[in-house]
């Protein structure tokens, strides 16, 4: 079974504390991210998996075998870096095929291996090119063939997309998703791109500092952000928040005197911070009154960017609108749709239960 479990895994640099107490089990054939801003810790966990960085404590276990004193290229993995790391000097035959060769694998089997995997991500008219004559996508491919021909229990991808333009990565991005439902292999995947966490992953772990702030299915932490920073981090465009104090446990009155009917009833009381996504606003004849700042239409859905009170918004519709800079319009969001949070901790408010 190629399963990864990280257990109250620490790691200093001298007295700096880079990562606090994780803990992470990864099934047999799953694909998770590693999502957060930079300077979180997802690179250095990674590494850590890879035995590219020393535990300062805890356990990290693959395929039932603690690795935290075996070596990288002992512990059956391969990993695929930011910036390909090919040599430019060979081929690309000669890049898929190097670290067999390093391992005294038969001539027969390495060109089998090679053959296969240059299928598999549509190399076979580039075997004999250099990487210099490759595309940044075509040198990405390579990269990833290099760790398929390996067929390790884990596959480690360090934000492998980022060099590449945006049209690009979206296509990477479907690559990926393919080859990984093909072939089925333990990846842990790092990211700063949480729509690449989102659309690739079976499960995403948002870190924050070192910690893990949140991990479940991309949906769930989507639906139900358990903290301010997990809702402000997951979603684009990036989710509203409007502060204010709990009148009633069903009402929130923001500083400019406006009234939020909230979903359910809340429990405490004390300064609290309201979150709706874009997508979740929608204009009305009788809402929350916003001035609109600035109108961006992309075809299929425009972008309005508006002044409620002291706050800036962003409201997502479907289509085109006549909607003008300067105006004031009116929007409005459903209940069900209206996140709450404890403004203080920064954590999700619990409705009271009846």
């Amino acid at each position: 079974m190629s399963t990864v479990a990280i257990r109250n895994v620490h790691k200093s640099y001298g007295a700096l504390p880079v990562i606090h107490c994780v803990s992470l089990d990864i099934s047999d054939g799953e694909f998770v991210a590693l999502v957060g801003p930079s300077g979180c810790g997802k690179s250095t966990l990674l590494r850590m998996i890879a035995g590219l960085e020393d535990i300062t404590a805890g356990d990290i276990v693959i395929a039932d075998r603690v690795v935290n004193d075996i070596a990288p290229k002992d512990r059956d993995i391969a990993m695929v870096f930011q910036n390909y790391a090919l040599y430019p000097h060979m081929n690309v035959r000669q890049n898929m095929g190097f670290a067999l060769r390093q391992r005294k694998i038969s001539r027969d089997e390495i060109d089998r291996r090679v053959m296969n995997a240059a299928r598999i991500l549509g190399l076979e008219q580039l075997l004999d090119r250099k990487p210099r004559a490759l595309s940044g996508g075509q040198r990405q491919r390579v990269a990833m063939g290099r760790a398929i021909v390996r067929n390790p229990n884990v596959f480690l991808f360090d934000e492998p997309l980022s060099n590449l333009d945006a049209k690009l990565r979206v296509q990477m991005r479907s690559e990926l998703k393919e080859l990984h439902q093909r072939l089925g292999v333990t990846t842990v995947y790092v990211t700063h791109d949480q729509i690449e966490a989102m659309t690739l992953a079976d499960r995403v772990v948002v870190m924050n500092g070192g910690i893990v702030e949140q991990m479940g299915p991309p949906l769930e932490l989507y639906d139900k952000p358990m903290s301010l920073f997990v809702a402000a981090f997951i979603g684009s465009p990036p989710m509203n928040f409007l502060e204010g104090s709990l009148n009633t446990p069903n009402a929130l009155i923001l500083d400019d005197g406006t009234e939020v009917a909230l979903p359910a009833p809340v429990a405490g009381n004390g300064r609290t911070t309201i979150g709706v996504r874009p997508e979740h606003l929608f204009l009305t004849d009788a809402g929350w009154p916003a001035v609109v700042s600035v109108i961006e239409p992309t075809g299929s859905e425009t972008q309005i960017t508006a002044r409620l009170g002291d706050y800036v918004i962003r409201v997502l519709i479907r289509g085109r609108t006549d909607v003008q800079p300067g105006e004031t319009i009116h929007v409005s969001a459903k209940p069900a749709d209206i996140h709450v949070f404890d403004t203080a901790s920064g954590r999700r408010r619990e409705t009271v239960t009846t």
